[in-house]
């Protein structure tokens, strides 16, 4: 029998969308925006709208790869008190209230060491979370997340860019469990009118030297730009434009996040 951990769990989610011949759709929301209990509705409501999995955002005072969507709704979480253990206990209140869907927790690096690596890779895993994406995490310096990482099953994730050589390529491919989130473009999240043009180019590029399942990252909020998701990557992300929802109140995410999913297929 094949113990269930956050790798299996996010295999199994890849399966599951390989089948329907789709990209899976991975939501980010920060927990804390635009309150505590709010980001938790919003959360259930893309839950309920059928998303593969979710980011679930740990605010962080500087958090230099986001746009300022994001970092205006972080700073808000952060203001409303949000920590880092509040995050954890929101995945742990998310799965009593019956979301299943692979949860990974996004931060950087400095709250995560504040916490400490083995604590928060322990209590993490036992609060129903699958894996960890740490922005500012390079894999030349993550052994200690590494390893924390392998003992208790949950995947960690590492990225690249457009302007990553052939040898980081291979270095992440190396290192990453679960999936490599690859950046659609240089710069900071933020939802674009238009994706890169040479996307299908980085992305073979990518595949000719790595064998990780490929989730794409920064600039997609349309139901358009989801579809073009569709054999291109195993899976997407959606953030800024699912935070800007948020100001509209849970409904609003939910609904949101429908469009990107039905326009999957």
């Amino acid at each position: 029998m094949i113990q269930l951990t956050g790798v299996n769990n996010l295999a199994a989610m890849f399966a599951r969308a390989q089948e329907q011949n789709r990209a899976a759709f991975l939501p980010y929301f920060p927990v804390g925006y635009p309150t505590y209990e709010a980001s938790l509705d919003a959360i259930q409501a893309m839950a309920a709208a059928g998303v593969d999995g979710f980011e679930i955002g740990v605010p962080f005072s500087d958090p230099l790869a986001d746009g300022p969507t994001i970092q205006a709704a972080t700073q808000m979480a952060l203001e409303n008190g949000t920590t880092v253990r509040q995050c954890l206990d929101a995945v742990r209140t998310l799965r009593g209230r019956g979301v299943q869907q692979p949860m990974l927790l996004m931060s950087y690096i400095n709250p995560l060491l504040a916490y400490g690596v083995d604590s928060f890779v322990r209590d993490a895993k036992a609060a129903g979370a699958d894996g960890l994406i740490v922005r500012d995490l390079p894999p030349e310096e993550a052994v200690l997340f590494a390893e924390a990482c392998a003992q208790e099953g949950l995947a960690l994730v590492f990225f690249l860019a457009p302007t990553s050589s052939d040898a980081r390529i291979e270095l992440v491919n190396r290192h990453a469990t679960g999936f490599i989130y690859v950046v659609s473009l240089t710069g900071v999240t933020g939802a674009r009118t238009e994706l890169p043009p040479d996307l299908k180019d980085f992305i073979a590029r990518v595949r000719a030297k790595a064998d990780r399942p490929l989730v794409m990252g920064f600039g997609i909020s349309t139901p358009e730009q989801a579809r073009s998701m569709n054999g291109l990557v195993e899976g997407f992300i959606v953030g800024s434009a699912l935070v800007k929802a948020g100001r509209d109140g849970a409904d609003a995410v939910g609904d949101l996040a429908a469009r990107l999913r039905n326009a999957l297929g």
